[in-house]
This record gives structure tokens, sequence and C-alpha cells, in this order.
């Protein structure tokens, strides 16, 4: 070290030292940071450790390309709810008229929280459980929730990939095993199966065919093997698209991401051409503006923008903490928002061109049956010819003559037309029979393409599209699992890949019995929902009030080149939280007000029925949702009350390219400045620099940083002497 250095004046002063390490660094010539190390907490330097430490950060895996990177977060947040849940909501909630709420939560709740995630876990370049570690321990379990729940939802996700592969294998056939009700032979006679006469060929095969679901939840009925094996596969395509990280999945992602907009845009220009799309589609966007002020349609809108973009699970974290700490992630949140509403009404337009084309054609079915019926009226004379107007001609009646020749019947014969029982046959009734989930996808839509010409072709694309969105849903949930395990834990990748998938199949055996339809929708319904809004309520609050969110913007200025909009200033400290917290209390009360309970489907009756869950149900569903939320209470107390160490009292501040990490243990805060300083607290001047280096992934327990009511250290720590030999 030069000998006018100031550090080296100070060493033969007899002054008190109270320059900060940023002052010192300021004033000295260029150093080898890779081998300078400051430590102050009397511990021998361990040069292995720090090489290990080192290594550990230069090495850590990184996407390929951005493209890649971008790809991975649509395949995850683009998934199958885009597809069957989406729709459903639109139709439901106003058509046209439900695009502005949920544009408007999109902008207000989405983006937001969605830019605060990755921004994070570019940052500080750990999984979830790191993250949370690092911006407030005691806070710390929302990682470790936002596992749990990740896991809840990869067991029953994968089973939905093993019904669409079942599918997929069947579909390589023609005519399609679903387009007709299949024939028992009793003897020398052949009767059609009395549970498909009763319901429909598809739903025949949904539920007895590929389920061979029980009557209730209480009946397990033991495993169903087809499924069982289709499980198999599922986790097995998993397991190989995550075993080595994102060297892997991010190739898998090519593929996964990309073929969902092939087969979209197929099934929309082929949708287009079918008769009846353009009624499916006037019917989808025909807005009903009196539905926007209803609460109902603005918790719904919220609840799918939440979901949509995978917030909470730590998928979004995972990702984007495999980035570079200059990546425009401002950019990424926004392309990937509006890249994900893009689909879904893609997605939209696309199922409501098939389902208007088979509402046509139910329709037309209608007509043609209930016409029979009045011929039949006709013959018997129970209706006379007169009622009949001149220009209906039965061999070709269409929808508009029957609907006129219905309304002159029911006007004459008012006191005994519902004896006759004729069917009113109006397109908008079958348009408005709104399905969604399990029900749009192996039921409806398979229906509709069992009237396409090529019927197979278009079976096989859809089933592998199905498979497609959710393996890319899977590799961002799996993520939010393994790289904060594997960061924390410093488990072996492959290892704890393979043995989570292994332990996942077995648990996930629950899901293939004859009543796992029923486990499927309870977990669907109460495992993620009320959990996840926990953490997200928690992640806000965590990063705009405790960090503080002047400070966050501070660091994303220097992380990106460029200050962020002051929206998001005022969406992270005020509107998300607020927004977010009337969320998570509708869904409190709506949980209250509806029992919980699920669609039976009763075999003897061919039709599906409500039931109550019985109480050993309850107390399992009660359990996830406790489960769930229990880490954040859990490591809080445990924190707080020093049970366990957070990592927040040791200080060692290790500089390595041009940055300045730091490890705090043993020492509280008024230690820490006293051993520092050797003087007391009172004495000291301020700690705090102007604003403070980023804590690079190679810092033991990156941990608080300021002595601010936010419980953050400082990083400008004042030395008292200083051996020549270690600057």
């Amino acid at each position: 070290m030069p000998k006018n250095s100031k550090v080296t004046q100070r060493e033969h002063s007899s002054e008190h030292v109270t320059e900060s390490v940023a002052d010192l660094l300021a004033h000295q010539e260029p150093v080898d940071y890779k081998r300078s190390v400051l430590n102050v907490t009397g511990d021998t330097w361990d040069k292995q450790k720090e090489g290990d430490e080192d290594l550990e950060a230069e090495n850590r895996p990184a996407w390929n390309s951005k493209l890649q990177y971008i790809l991975a977060q649509i395949g995850y947040s683009v998934g199958l709810g885009n597809v069957w849940r989406f729709p459903y909501l639109c139709q439901k909630n106003g058509g046209g008229a439900y695009l502005v709420p949920y544009l408007v939560l999109l902008v207000i709740i989405g983006l937001p929280l969605f830019f605060l995630e990755l921004a994070v876990g570019q940052r500080i370049r750990r999984g979830s459980i790191g993250v949370w570690n690092y911006i407030c321990p005691r806070l710390g379990g929302i990682g470790y929730a936002s596992c749990l729940v990740c896991f809840f939802v990869g067991l029953y996700y994968n089973v939905i990939i093993g019904w669409s592969i079942f599918y997929f294998f069947k579909s390589f056939q023609y005519p399609l095993p679903w387009s007709e009700c299949p024939v028992v032979r009793n003897g020398s006679l052949a009767v059609v199966e009395t549970e498909c006469e009763r319901s429909s060929a598809t739903t025949y095969f949904w539920y007895r065919e590929t389920l061979d679901i029980s009557n209730s939840i209480s009946e397990s009925g033991g495993l169903n093997w087809k499924m069982t094996l289709c499980l198999l596969v599922a986790w097995s395509l998993v397991g190989l698209a995550m075993i080595k990280g994102i060297q892997s999945s991010g190739k898998v992602m090519y593929f996964s991401s990309l073929f969902p907009y092939l087969v979209l845009v197929c099934f929309l220009v082929r949708g287009l051409l079918l008769r009846g799309a353009v009624d499916g589609i006037m019917h989808m966007f025909t807005p009903k503006l009196d539905k926007m002020l209803d609460p109902q349609v603005w918790r719904e809108a919220a609840t799918q923008v939440f979901f949509a973009l995978g917030l909470g699970f730590g998928g979004v974290i995972a990702f984007s903490s495999y980035n570079k700490q200059d990546n425009n992630c401002h950019f990424d949140a926004t392309l990937v928002s509006f890249i994900n509403f893009f689909t879904s009404v893609l997605a939209t337009l696309v199922v409501f061109a098939v389902l208007g084309f088979k509402a046509n054609i139910m329709n037309e079915k209608c007509v043609v049956e209930n016409a029979e019926k009045i011929l039949g009226y006709l013959n018997t004379n129970v209706l006379s010819h007169d009622l009949i107007p001149p220009h209906v001609n039965f061999s070709h009646l269409t929808a508009k003559d029957y609907n006129e020749m219905y309304r002159v019947i029911m006007t004459v014969k008012e006191g005994h037309f519902k004896e006759l029982g004729l069917d009113a046959c109006l397109l908008e009734d079958e348009l408005n029979k709104s399905v969604q989930g399990t029900g749009l996808a192996f039921i409806a839509f398979t229906e509709a393409m069992t009237h396409f010409p090529a019927s197979p072709f278009w079976s096989v694309m859809f089933f592998l599209m199905l498979i497609n969105l959710g393996l890319g849903s899977m590799i961002g949930t799996m993520s939010g699992i393994t790289t904060p395990i594997i960061d924390t834990f410093k488990v072996r990748k492959e290892v704890f890949t393979v043995g989570c998938c292994i332990f996942a199949f077995l648990v996930g055996l629950i899901f293939v019995q004859r009543s796992g339809n029923y486990f499927v929708t309870m977990f669907d319904d109460y495992s993620a929902t009320l959990p996840l809004t926990v953490v997200v309520i928690l992640e806000n609050i965590a990063v705009a009030w405790i960090y503080g969110t002047k400070k966050f913007m501070q660091e994303l200025t220097e992380m990106l080149g460029f200050r962020p909009y002051q929206f998001y200033y005022y969406t992270w400290k005020y509107v998300s939280p607020i927004c977010m917290a009337v969320l998570m209390t509708a869904s409190i009360i709506q949980l209250g007000v509806s029992p919980p309970g699920y669609s039976a489907w009763i075999r003897e009756e061919a039709a599906e029925k409500f039931l109550f869950y019985p109480t050993w149900a309850m107390a399992i569903l009660i359990s996830l949702i406790i489960l769930a939320s229990l880490p954040l209470p859990l490591v809080f107390i445990l924190r707080q009350f020093h049970l366990v160490s957070d990592g927040s009292n040791a200080l060692s501040v290790t500089y390595k390219k041009g940055r300045m990490m730091k490890d705090i243990s043993n020492l509280e805060d008024n230690d820490e400045t006293r051993f520092i300083l050797s003087k007391v607290p009172s004495e000291t001047p301020s700690p705090m620099p102007t604003h403070r280096s980023y804590l690079g992934p190679g810092s033991n327990s990156p941990m608080e940083m300021s002595s601010a009511p936010n419980g953050r250290y400082g990083s400008g720590y004042l030395l008292a002497s200083t051996p020549e030999s270690e600057l």
C-alpha cells in the first residue's frame, strides 16, 4: 500500500478513525478485489471457503439467451388457466365488459407485483427462501410457504397433465373413442350403455372410461391403473426436464412455450371456418355493461390476474435469479404480462369459435328431435295441422321455422303446453351453457372435435398443446421448490430433483384413485388461494414498508440504469397492498358464505350432484390451508425470539469485483459499533452511506443493511485498525 495513503497515515496517528469503508475505498489505489478481505469479526479468514463462495457466485447457472428466459417466463405464466378458466370468466362476467376490470387490475396489481418479484430475484440472485431471508429475516417464512404451496399445486397439476396424456394417446384412432356411446351385448341383444345414453358420449368417456369415478369422495374405489401409469409418465417428463436445472428446462421451453401458440392459431383459423363460429365470438364479446358494477366480477378478475402471472409461487423469482445483473426486468415484466393477457384473449376466441360451432350442432339436433315430436302429435291428432305455418317444410326444417312454429303452438296450447314436452331450441341457450376447467377441455371441446373433419388430427394437436401448457407451468412450479432449496441447503441438484419427483408421485397416488378427481377439486379450490394471497401481501409489505420503497427504487436505478416510474412507488406502497388485502378479505368471506363442497358424478343418475365434504375431508382441507401458511408465523417467532440464527449478527466485509459484501455474526447493533470504534455508540458518527452497494450471491448470509427502523444495517462500516496486509 502507498505510504501516503489515508490508511497508512491514520495507522501512525493518534486520532480516532471515523471514516467509513466507502470513504476509505474512495482514496485507495485499485486493488485486487478477488483477493482483498476486510475481516472485523476476529475470525480467521478461510481462504478455501472464500474461494468456494466466489466460485459458486461466478458459476451460478445462467440463461443461454434473453429469448430462452422470456420463453421460460411465458411458459410458466401461460398455463391451462388461460385456455379453460379465462374464457369461462369472460362469458360469465359480462363478455367484452369483463376485459375492462381485468385490464385495470392487471395494471395496478399484476404488473407491479410481477415486476417486484422479477426485480428481487435478479437483484439478490437467490430462490424465494434466500430472497426473503435477505429482505427481512423475520419474514423468511414467505419462501418456505411458497415452496409448500408449489408442492401442493404441483401434486394435482401434474395429474391434469396425466389426463391429457391419456387423451393424447387415445386420439390416434378413427373414429375417436368418445364420439359414440359403447354398445353392451346382453345375450343376443345389443343395447347402448345406460349411463352413456342418459348423458352423452363425451361425458361418459370422461367420467367412466377415463376416471372410472366413484359416487363420492368417501368411496375410494382403489387405484385407477391407467391414470397411475399416465401420472408416472407425467412426473418422468417433469423430472427429465428439470434434472439439469435451467440447462435442461430452458431447452424444453423452446418447444413447450411456442408450440401452444402454433396450435391456438391453427385452431383459430380452423374454427373461424366452421359454421356458427361467428355466433360464438359475437356472444363472447357482446358487453353486458351492468356486470362491471358487480363486486364479484372484480374479485374474480383480481384472482385470475393473481394466478395467471404465477405470483407468490416462487417460480418467477427462481427464473429471474439466473439473469444478469443489468438485465432490464421492467421490460420483461411488461412484455410477459401483456403476452399473458393477449394469450388469454386468443384462447377465448378459439374456445368460443369452437363452442359456437358446437352450439349450432346441438341446436340443430334439438330442432330435429322436437320436430319429430311435433310430427307424432300431428299424426295422432294431438295437434291440428292448422297450427303449422304453410311455408314450413319438415324435411328441411330450419331453426327459424321451428321457433315460429314453437311460438304458435305455445300460444294456442297455453294450458296444456308443458305436457307436450317441447323445447325452445334457442341458440342463445346453448351458448349460455358456460363450462370451465375439465368440463371445457375433456367434455365440451372433445365433443366439438368429433364433428371436425380429420378429427383425430385436431384431437392430437389439442391435447399435445395441453401437455405443453401444463409442462411449462410445472417447470416453473418445480423451480419454485428446487431453486430455493438447492440455494439454501446446498443439496445436489440431480439427486434432489429426482427425489422430489419420486416423492411427489407417491403422494400423488391419492389423485388417481377412483375418487381422485374430488381431491383434485379440493386442492385446486383451497390449497393455494388463501395462503398465496397472504404470501404476496407479505412480499409487498416486506419490500415496500420494511425494506423501504425509496431504498428499493434506488437499487433498481443502480441495477437497471434508469429510475422506474413513480407509478410503481405508489402501487407498491399503497395501491397493491390495499387491493390484495381486499381480495384476501373477500376470499375469506366467500369461504364462509359458500360451504365447501364438490360436484360428484352419480352413476345411477348419470348426472352431477353437489355434495358437501364429510368431516374428515374438511379436516384435510383446513390442514392444507394451515400447513401452507404455517411457515409464516413459525419463522417469525423463531427469529423474533432468537431461537434460531437469522445470520444477522456477524460482521465481515469482503470486496469482490467492485461490490462490497458482508456477513453479520455474533454481534448485536451496539456491540458491532463499539467493537469497530472502541467507543460507545452515542459518540460514533452515523455509519449510513449515501446508498449501499449490492450484496452479491457470494456473501455468506446477506442480511440487514442499515440501523434505520426497518432493521437494515448500513454498509459504510467504520474502521478501527486495518492491517495493511489485508488491504
